[in-house]
Protein backbone atom coordinates (compact mmCIF):
# COMPACT_ATOMS: atom_id res chain seq x y z
CA UNK A 1 0.00 0.00 0.00
CA UNK A 2 1.58 3.62 -1.09
CA UNK A 3 2.11 5.96 1.24
CA UNK A 4 -0.49 8.96 1.80
CA UNK A 5 -0.09 12.05 0.13
CA UNK A 6 0.91 14.77 2.21
CA UNK A 7 -0.52 18.34 1.05
CA UNK A 8 2.01 21.24 0.15
CA UNK A 9 4.95 18.47 0.53
CA UNK A 10 7.77 20.63 -1.09
CA UNK A 11 10.46 18.09 -1.28
CA UNK A 12 7.81 16.29 -3.06
CA UNK A 13 6.52 19.27 -5.15
CA UNK A 14 9.80 20.08 -6.55
CA UNK A 15 12.30 17.50 -6.03
CA UNK A 16 10.08 14.19 -6.21
CA UNK A 17 11.69 10.90 -4.95
CA UNK A 18 14.39 10.12 -8.54
CA UNK A 19 17.92 10.03 -7.72
CA UNK A 20 19.88 13.64 -8.75
CA UNK A 21 21.20 11.56 -11.72
CA UNK A 22 17.76 11.57 -13.19
CA UNK A 23 18.07 15.01 -13.74
CA UNK A 24 20.67 14.33 -16.23
CA UNK A 25 19.11 11.57 -17.98
CA UNK A 26 15.97 14.39 -18.42
CA UNK A 27 18.22 16.45 -20.25
CA UNK A 28 19.51 13.79 -22.15
CA UNK A 29 16.37 12.98 -23.19
CA UNK A 30 14.84 16.31 -23.97
CA UNK A 31 18.12 16.38 -26.54
CA UNK A 32 16.97 13.64 -28.21
CA UNK A 33 13.33 13.70 -28.70
CA UNK A 34 13.90 18.03 -29.50
CA UNK A 35 16.51 16.93 -31.84
CA UNK A 36 14.60 14.01 -33.79
CA UNK A 37 11.18 16.05 -33.64
CA UNK A 38 13.16 19.02 -35.70
CA UNK A 39 13.95 16.40 -38.23
CA UNK A 40 10.80 15.22 -38.70
CA UNK A 41 9.26 18.05 -38.84
CA UNK A 42 12.10 19.26 -41.89
CA UNK A 43 10.84 16.56 -43.50
CA UNK A 44 6.94 17.77 -43.72
CA UNK A 45 7.84 20.65 -45.97
CA UNK A 46 7.88 24.49 -45.30
CA UNK A 47 3.94 24.52 -46.24
CA UNK A 48 3.62 22.45 -42.80
CA UNK A 49 5.62 25.23 -40.93
CA UNK A 50 4.13 27.99 -42.98
CA UNK A 51 0.79 27.86 -41.98
CA UNK A 52 -1.35 24.99 -39.83
CA UNK A 53 -4.22 23.43 -41.63
CA UNK A 54 -6.74 20.70 -40.40
CA UNK A 55 -3.96 17.98 -41.06
CA UNK A 56 -0.85 19.95 -39.27
CA UNK A 57 -3.01 20.80 -36.32
CA UNK A 58 -3.82 17.31 -35.75
CA UNK A 59 -0.18 16.66 -35.83
CA UNK A 60 0.66 19.14 -33.23
CA UNK A 61 -1.18 17.77 -30.93
CA UNK A 62 -0.24 14.27 -31.45
CA UNK A 63 3.53 15.16 -31.84
CA UNK A 64 3.14 17.37 -28.72
CA UNK A 65 1.62 14.11 -26.61
CA UNK A 66 4.38 11.91 -28.43
CA UNK A 67 7.59 13.95 -27.80
CA UNK A 68 6.18 15.76 -23.92
CA UNK A 69 5.88 12.29 -21.87
CA UNK A 70 9.73 10.71 -22.41
CA UNK A 71 10.72 13.87 -21.81
CA UNK A 72 10.98 12.92 -17.72
CA UNK A 73 9.16 9.59 -17.26
CA UNK A 74 11.38 7.39 -16.20
CA UNK A 75 9.10 4.36 -17.93
CA UNK A 76 8.53 5.83 -21.54
CA UNK A 77 11.68 4.31 -23.86
CA UNK A 78 12.99 7.04 -26.41
CA UNK A 79 12.82 4.52 -29.19
CA UNK A 80 8.54 4.32 -28.14
CA UNK A 81 8.45 7.75 -29.12
CA UNK A 82 10.42 8.17 -31.49
CA UNK A 83 8.97 5.67 -33.26
CA UNK A 84 5.33 7.19 -32.65
CA UNK A 85 6.66 10.76 -33.98
CA UNK A 86 8.39 9.20 -37.13
CA UNK A 87 4.48 7.37 -37.64
CA UNK A 88 3.05 10.86 -37.87
CA UNK A 89 4.86 12.12 -39.89
CA UNK A 90 4.73 9.31 -42.45
CA UNK A 91 0.71 9.57 -42.44
CA UNK A 92 0.98 13.44 -42.72
CA UNK A 93 2.91 12.65 -45.40
CA UNK A 94 0.91 9.63 -46.93
CA UNK A 95 -2.33 12.22 -46.45
CA UNK A 96 -0.27 15.11 -48.06
CA UNK A 97 0.42 13.17 -51.13
CA UNK A 98 -3.10 12.28 -51.41
CA UNK A 99 -4.61 15.77 -51.36
CA UNK A 100 -2.39 16.72 -54.10
CA UNK A 101 -3.69 14.28 -55.98
CA UNK A 102 -7.32 13.75 -55.24
CA UNK A 103 -9.34 17.31 -54.98
CA UNK A 104 -12.17 15.30 -53.28
CA UNK A 105 -10.01 14.15 -50.71
CA UNK A 106 -8.71 17.44 -49.91
CA UNK A 107 -12.20 18.46 -49.65
CA UNK A 108 -13.07 16.34 -47.48
CA UNK A 109 -10.09 17.25 -44.95
CA UNK A 110 -9.78 20.60 -45.40
CA UNK A 111 -13.34 21.43 -46.65
CA UNK A 112 -13.68 24.37 -49.19
CA UNK A 113 -13.14 27.77 -49.31
CA UNK A 114 -16.08 30.23 -48.41
CA UNK A 115 -17.13 33.09 -49.92
CA UNK A 116 -18.59 36.02 -47.48
CA UNK A 117 -18.57 39.15 -49.48
CA UNK A 118 -19.73 40.19 -52.60
CA UNK A 119 -19.80 43.17 -54.15
CA UNK A 120 -20.54 44.37 -50.92
CA UNK A 121 -22.55 42.09 -49.77
CA UNK A 122 -22.68 39.71 -46.64
CA UNK A 123 -23.56 36.18 -47.85
CA UNK A 124 -25.00 35.04 -44.61
CA UNK A 125 -25.63 31.52 -45.31
CA UNK A 126 -21.59 31.05 -46.27
CA UNK A 127 -21.01 32.98 -43.11
CA UNK A 128 -23.14 30.50 -41.19
CA UNK A 129 -21.39 27.57 -42.89
CA UNK A 130 -18.22 28.83 -42.04
CA UNK A 131 -19.34 29.20 -38.48
CA UNK A 132 -17.96 32.53 -38.08
CA UNK A 133 -19.99 35.56 -36.08
CA UNK A 134 -20.54 38.63 -37.82
CA UNK A 135 -18.32 40.09 -35.42
CA UNK A 136 -15.21 37.82 -36.60
CA UNK A 137 -16.07 38.77 -40.33
CA UNK A 138 -15.96 42.67 -39.57
CA UNK A 139 -12.78 42.29 -37.32
CA UNK A 140 -11.05 40.31 -40.10
CA UNK A 141 -12.21 43.04 -42.78
CA UNK A 142 -10.88 46.13 -40.24
CA UNK A 143 -7.36 44.17 -40.22
CA UNK A 144 -7.38 44.34 -43.99
CA UNK A 145 -7.52 48.09 -43.79
CA UNK A 146 -11.81 48.00 -44.83
CA UNK A 147 -13.75 51.12 -43.31
CA UNK A 148 -17.07 50.11 -44.90
CA UNK A 149 -18.19 46.94 -47.17
CA UNK A 150 -18.87 48.61 -50.12
CA UNK A 151 -15.55 48.64 -50.34
CA UNK A 152 -15.17 44.57 -51.09
CA UNK A 153 -15.42 43.45 -54.20
CA UNK A 154 -14.72 39.73 -53.28
CA UNK A 155 -14.05 38.51 -49.68
CA UNK A 156 -13.10 34.57 -49.21
CA UNK A 157 -12.49 32.58 -46.17
CA UNK A 158 -9.72 29.95 -47.35
CA UNK A 159 -9.09 26.69 -46.41
CA UNK A 160 -5.97 27.65 -44.10
CA UNK A 161 -8.86 29.68 -42.45
CA UNK A 162 -7.48 33.35 -43.30
CA UNK A 163 -9.56 35.86 -45.00
CA UNK A 164 -8.55 37.23 -48.41
CA UNK A 165 -9.59 40.29 -49.21
CA UNK A 166 -10.25 42.05 -53.08
CA UNK A 167 -11.21 45.72 -52.63
CA UNK A 168 -11.83 48.47 -55.23
CA UNK A 169 -9.78 51.22 -56.55
CA UNK A 170 -8.99 53.99 -54.10
CA UNK A 171 -12.13 56.13 -54.64
CA UNK A 172 -14.08 54.13 -57.00
CA UNK A 173 -15.76 52.21 -54.23
CA UNK A 174 -19.81 52.47 -53.44
CA UNK A 175 -21.15 53.85 -50.16
CA UNK A 176 -21.58 50.54 -47.93
CA UNK A 177 -22.37 49.27 -44.15
CA UNK A 178 -19.93 50.96 -41.69
CA UNK A 179 -16.98 48.68 -40.89
CA UNK A 180 -15.00 50.75 -39.16
CA UNK A 181 -15.05 51.98 -35.90
CA UNK A 182 -16.02 48.89 -34.23
CA UNK A 183 -19.58 48.16 -33.38
CA UNK A 184 -18.45 47.54 -29.99
CA UNK A 185 -17.13 51.31 -29.48
CA UNK A 186 -19.76 52.75 -31.94
CA UNK A 187 -22.72 51.32 -33.22
CA UNK A 188 -24.06 52.71 -36.62
CA UNK A 189 -26.80 54.96 -36.07
CA UNK A 190 -30.24 52.73 -36.20
CA UNK A 191 -33.07 53.96 -38.42
CA UNK A 192 -36.54 52.37 -38.19
CA UNK A 193 -38.77 51.05 -40.35
CA UNK A 194 -40.79 53.09 -41.87
CA UNK A 195 -38.72 56.05 -41.25
CA UNK A 196 -37.97 58.23 -44.47
CA UNK A 197 -35.04 59.16 -45.06
CA UNK A 198 -31.91 60.86 -48.22
CA UNK A 199 -29.68 58.52 -49.50
CA UNK A 200 -28.33 55.11 -49.70
CA UNK A 201 -29.07 52.77 -46.90
CA UNK A 202 -27.39 49.53 -45.62
CA UNK A 203 -28.55 46.45 -43.61
CA UNK A 204 -27.05 45.73 -40.57
CA UNK A 205 -27.31 41.80 -41.02
CA UNK A 206 -25.69 41.91 -44.62
CA UNK A 207 -24.87 45.05 -45.85
CA UNK A 208 -26.96 45.09 -49.04
CA UNK A 209 -27.52 48.93 -50.12
CA UNK A 210 -30.77 50.51 -51.03
CA UNK A 211 -32.67 53.24 -51.59
CA UNK A 212 -35.87 53.46 -51.06
CA UNK A 213 -37.01 57.13 -49.99
CA UNK A 214 -37.80 55.18 -46.51
CA UNK A 215 -36.40 52.62 -44.55
CA UNK A 216 -37.87 48.81 -45.32
CA UNK A 217 -38.83 47.01 -42.60
CA UNK A 218 -37.26 43.88 -44.09
CA UNK A 219 -34.27 43.07 -46.10
CA UNK A 220 -35.26 41.60 -49.90
CA UNK A 221 -31.22 40.01 -49.49
CA UNK A 222 -31.12 38.40 -46.25
CA UNK A 223 -34.99 37.92 -45.24
CA UNK A 224 -33.64 39.66 -41.84
CA UNK A 225 -35.27 42.38 -39.96
CA UNK A 226 -32.20 43.65 -37.90
CA UNK A 227 -32.70 47.23 -39.07
CA UNK A 228 -31.11 50.06 -40.81
CA UNK A 229 -28.29 52.22 -41.10
CA UNK A 230 -26.81 55.01 -43.55
CA UNK A 231 -24.36 53.55 -46.18
CA UNK A 232 -21.11 55.87 -45.84
CA UNK A 233 -18.33 56.20 -48.02
CA UNK A 234 -15.77 56.63 -44.89
CA UNK A 235 -17.44 55.94 -41.91
CA UNK A 236 -14.02 57.58 -40.23
CA UNK A 237 -14.42 61.05 -41.81
CA UNK A 238 -17.81 61.66 -41.76
CA UNK A 239 -18.70 64.14 -39.19
CA UNK A 240 -22.34 62.08 -37.94
CA UNK A 241 -19.66 59.45 -37.01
Amino acid sequence: MSAPVVPFDWMRLLVGDAPPLFYLEIVFRTVVIFGWLLLMLRLTGKRGLAQLSTIEFAIVIALGSAAGDPLFYPQVPLLHAMLVITLVVVLQQGMAWLIRRNERFETFVEDRPNELVRSGRIQTEELENAKLSLEDLLESLRNQGVRQLGEVQRAYLEQNGQLSVFKHERGQAPPGLPVAPPWDLQMPMHLWAGQAHDGPLACLACGEVTNTGRVPDQCQACGQRRGWTFALSDPLADPSR
